[in-house]
């Protein structure tokens, strides 16, 4: 019989460690090894109970969750799901993010949630997919506050609109695509757009905070936006967005009623606008979703990159589309953004 996955469950609340433990220990899978009330507790607590994944909450006294992740990468690395209220703040979700946390789920109705079983199969679900994770790939992004008004002038000044970047990613891609937008030159004739997994209740607050970070314009996709040079647009893996044409003949977002295949929507209709000037690059991330888009991107002569497997995170995403043969290019991620800039004629 397979081992059960060791689960160590920090919260400061009392009804709240209760209520996890009976989620995670209702699938046969999962074991919990114990709580923490803080996270100076649960440092400890990790080094004698050696789990394989944690739970995290934000907002504690003692050792907050955010400084708690910071120790653990450093002292004790262990996949951690963060499980909190606190998705509103902005600060707090993509600090999480940036760091490298697997998933940040919310809770369902604040820190105390008689509703929590409405999250019930999202907390097993990457409490199960964390333990798969290479944490050797978990590295915190280093940034810098984008505020100096030479920056914003050179963000928002006009240039043309000739390529499209496609992002493809799941568990663990916006960590990824932080460290990408840090690096890649905002001034290029390119837009990007990426779709990735992350809580749609937590994204209107990461985009905020994200924008401050990066010198790329960075917003949430919304059907009908007009695409703009300098402009991220980041969509959740629920909505499945793609790209078409306006009456006035300007790509811009669409979305598609048929929620399946989120990745291969994106390549595969960002190729029939955009046609050779399409670049569609698959991250870390779980699932065969997004080869078949990137099969029509090289039917459209466009560019097909790949996170190298020993890189990801998570490999699986990035290894199913190369056993494809769909993929022009297999890079590793500190060298995603000169790749990217290479093919693009400036």
């Amino acid at each position: 019989m397979d081992e059960k996955t060791k689960v160590l469950v920090i919260d400061d609340a009392a009804f709240m460690r209760k209520r996890i433990t009976e989620i995670l220990q209702s699938d046969d899978r999962i074991e919990v090894v114990g709580s923490a009330r803080n996270g100076v507790e649960g440092i400890e607590k990790i080094k004698t109970l050696q789990p394989d994944v944690i739970t995290l909450d934000i907002d504690m006294p003692v050792m907050d969750g955010i400084t708690t992740i910071k120790h653990i990468m450093i002292e004790s690395p262990v996949p951690i799901v963060v499980l909190s209220s606190m998705f509103a703040d902005g600060e707090v979700t993509f600090e999480a993010l940036r760091l490298g946390v697997v998933d940040f789920v919310p809770k369902p109705s604040g820190a105390v949630s008689h509703n929590i079983d409405q999250a019930k199969q999202r907390i097993i679900d990457r409490t199960l997919i964390a333990t798969g994770v290479n944490l050797e790939n978990i590295r915190r992004v280093f940034l810098e506050h984008m505020e100096s008004e030479e920056q914003m002038i050179d963000r928002y000044r006009f240039r043309s609109l000739d390529y499209v970047l496609t992002l493809g990613t799941t568990l663990s891609g916006p960590n990824t695509i932080i460290r990408l937008l840090a690096s890649l030159p905002p001034t290029l004739p390119l837009a990007i757009v990426a779709t990735q997994e992350i809580s749609p209740k937590i994204l209107e607050s990461f985009v905020k905070k994200f924008d401050e970070h990066v010198p790329w314009k960075i917003e949430i996709a919304r059907e009908g936006d007009t695409l703009q040079q300098g402009t991220c647009y980041i969509n959740p893996v629920d909505t499945t967005i793609g790209i078409g044409q306006n009456e006035q003949g300007n790509a811009c977002l669409i979305t598609s009623p048929n929620g399946d295949r989120p990745l291969d929507y994106l390549f595969s209709t960002a190729s029939s606008v955009f046609h050779e000037n399409t670049i569609g690059l698959l991250l870390t991330g779980i699932g065969d979703d997004g080869a078949e888009g990137l099969a029509q991107i090289k039917a459209k002569s466009g560019v097909t990159i790949a996170q190298k497997g020993r890189t990801c995170v998570y490999p699986n995403l990035a290894d199913n589309a190369i056993a494809r043969g769909v993929v022009d290019i297999i890079m590793e991620e500190n060298k995603l953004p000169e790749t990217v800039e290479s093919f693009i004629d400036v």
